[in-house]
């Protein structure tokens, strides 16, 4: 019996070293579009004659006390939890001391250009798994106050919301509003977490997923139904694919002479050396194995989870 007894201690003890050193995923807590722009905070762009706005973190964050402290609420509660966070603050600030960073990648050759936007740019210095995107609004009733709030959790690299939660908290007559969202959240907070580390873990197993491109200069030799190899270009690089990703999990979207996309690839979250490998790091490894086989060819990034490889040189 004391053996038995000792063997389960043994074996729960293991179980609870286990998910106690589990991995969690880096989150960075941001306001959402929604309320940046109803609250005015937003810059806004001519696009070909369509005006596009987009959130100013910096403003709402040096013009709304409530912002900081809303966003502190749902980082310590988040710590509290285990999981490493990313400050939005501390990220802008280094946003701006990269002013070095081109604003456009351009081609060498024939001039052409990839913007980011400023949520790429943001996630690329955060380096953050998940961004916890946060809606909230102050309920009035008389003297009263409540809560109601929208909690998205978006992977980074996809933007695909892996998690969810909402309501609205119990109505107050003295509490600020950062005091009335953490009582409102605490209730969902548990649930929303297992979301998000059950899609972390999914990632550990199965790959991160992230999209990849080819594409050609007008002026390459190569195309993709150009011969390398002994086979068309298009089947090299399927190839490539198959055996590189986790569990040969992908899908080609399309496929002509002039472009190719994949989707839904699953790329290892480490490469053969054990070195933490991201979208880039992936495509260039593509990028290498093509121009090992007189493929010359360019890598172009955008966020976290799109890379481009554009064939026929620099």
């Amino acid at each position: 019996m004391k053996k038995i007894l000792l063997v389960c201690s043994i074996a729960l003890t293991a179980i609870s070293t286990t998910f106690g050193q589990a991995k969690k995923p880096t989150i960075m807590v941001v306001p959402s579009d929604n309320w940046c722009i109803k609250n005015g905070y937003f810059m806004e762009f001519d696009n070909q004659g369509t005006k596009i706005k987009i959130p100013d973190y910096k403003k709402a964050l040096q013009e709304d006390s409530d912002v900081l402290l809303v966003i502190s609420a749902i980082n310590n509660m988040m710590t509290e939890r285990g999981f490493p966070l990313k400050n939005l603050e501390s990220v802008l600030k280094t946003l701006e001391s990269n002013a070095a960073e081109d604003n456009v990648m351009t081609s060498k050759d024939s001039g052409s250009d990839i913007e980011e936007t400023p949520m790429d740019k943001l996630k690329k210095v955060a380096k953050a798994d998940i961004i916890m995107q946060l809606t909230w609004t102050v309920n009035t009733t008389g003297p009263k106050k409540s809560v109601t709030f929208i909690l998205q959790g978006l992977d980074a690299y996809t933007d695909k919301q892996i998690a969810g939660a909402q309501g609205t908290g119990a109505p107050s007559f003295t509490a600020e509003t950062p005091v009335l969202l953490q009582e409102a959240v605490t209730a969902h907070i548990d649930n929303f977490n297992a979301s998000l580390q059950t899609h972390f873990e999914d990632m550990f197993e199965n790959g991160r997923e992230v999209i990849v491109k080819i594409q050609k200069w007008s002026d390459s030799e190569f195309d993709l139904e150009s011969e390398v190899n002994g086979d068309e270009l298009s089947y090299v690089i399927e190839d490539w694919m198959a055996a590189n990703t986790v569990k040969n999990r992908f899908s080609v979207l399309d496929v002509t002479e002039n472009m190719m996309t994949f989707e839904q690839v699953r790329m290892p979250l480490h490469n053969a050396q054990g070195r933490a490998l991201d979208t880039r790091g992936f495509a260039r490894e593509l990028s290498k194995y093509l121009a090992d086989l007189g493929v010359p060819n360019k890598v172009v990034v955008k966020g976290l989870g799109r890379a481009t490889i554009i064939l026929g040189g620099k």
